[in-house]
């Protein structure tokens, strides 16, 4: 089993994450169901069978509703203890008070987490992540709101999403322990984050839209990276691809290929490919079908050969290497 950045903190943690922005219904102020409470019961039976115990919401998904159709679940059952939970906060609608906006204020996180842990029907949160970075965002008094849910149990470890690593440092200094993960978007149609370093000292590269060293900075300080939109929303694995661009379907038929020849499903040829990088990318699987959950579960089976890897990578640029 590869050892994993997050295993130093959480040393049973799963090379995959079970994503549960999915559960709850849609997002809208529709009560949720008793089906969907059984659905979430599902998911959380079929992730477990497959190894993977993290699970992964956020206070937003589906206006809440996910963490309350997991929290209804989790009632339902006795092994909380066998499971890693993290949550995130940080994002507010539009409301009285102003626009869409962030809000990582000491007031706010504190409420955010007291809001998880009700509707999730537990008492203590195994990560809490700082979902977006806030301009108006102050490191002393994140630090501080965090230390005080941790001195209370609330919580165990602190990570952040969709940070760039100056937004890390500026934070870390703060803290008397480290930042445990980064959520980001990296998978292999959105490979900025593979360009910015291949396009190292080159005009190319000019417009990779990634921040140069992030992936670097988090595997020399021990941050776990974990990958939102990792399986792509599947046009590299089934989703109707009709209307895409031909590299996707070229890159569709290789993941086809690799599959058949690994004897894989096309889910885990995508998700082997961003595992295999020595960052030690954590994909974060949000589909609630059970038959994907099972095939993104055969991802660790699979190595693909530096050829094959190389494959992809160019397939999905859609241009050659420089």
């Amino acid at each position: 089993m590869k050892n994993y950045p997050i295993r130093r903190y959480l040393p049973h943690a799963s090379s995959i994450v079970f994503g549960c922005m999915g559960l709850g219904g849609s997002w809208n102020a529709v009560a949720y169901t008793a089906e969907q409470v059984n659905q979430a019961n599902r998911v959380i039976d079929s992730a477990l069978d497959n190894g993977i115990n993290y699970f992964d919401h956020a206070d937003i998904y589906t206006l809440g509703k996910a963490e309350q159709v997991f929290g209804q679940a989790l009632k339902q059952r006795n092994d909380r203890d066998n499971m890693i939970i993290q949550t995130k906060c940080g994002i507010r609608f539009e409301d009285e008070f102003g626009p869409k906006r962030y809000d990582l204020s000491a007031n706010w996180i504190t409420y955010s987490v007291e809001q998880s842990l009700k509707r999730l029907q537990t008492d203590y949160i195994d990560v809490l992540v700082l979902h977006r970075p806030d301009p108006l965002m102050q490191a002393d008094e994140i630090a501080d709101a965090y230390l005080r849910l941790k001195q209370a149990g609330k919580v165990k470890f602190l990570g952040v999403s969709n940070m760039h690593q100056h937004q890390m440092q500026q934070i870390q200094a703060a803290l008397s322990e480290p930042l445990v993960l980064n959520q980001i978007e990296v998978s292999l149609q959105q490979h900025a984050w593979l360009d910015e370093g291949v396009y190292a000292g080159n005009v190319q590269g000019k417009d990779t839209n990634f921040n140069a060293g992030l992936v670097n900075y988090c595997a020399d300080n021990h941050v776990q990276i974990q990958s939102w939109g990792s399986l792509c929303q599947g046009i590299y694995s089934g989703a109707p691809i009709s209307d895409q661009p031909y590299g996707v379907k070229q890159t569709a038929q290789l993941v086809a290929q690799y599959a058949k020849q690994y004897q894989v499903s096309a889910e885990a040829i995508v998700i082997a490919w961003l595992m295999q990088h020595p960052a030690l990318i954590q994909p974060v699987i949000g589909t609630t079908n059970i038959e994907r959950i099972n095939a993104c579960a055969q991802a660790p089976k699979v190595t693909l050969t530096r050829g094959q890897w190389y494959g992809l990578y160019v397939s999905a640029k859609g241009v050659a290497l420089p």
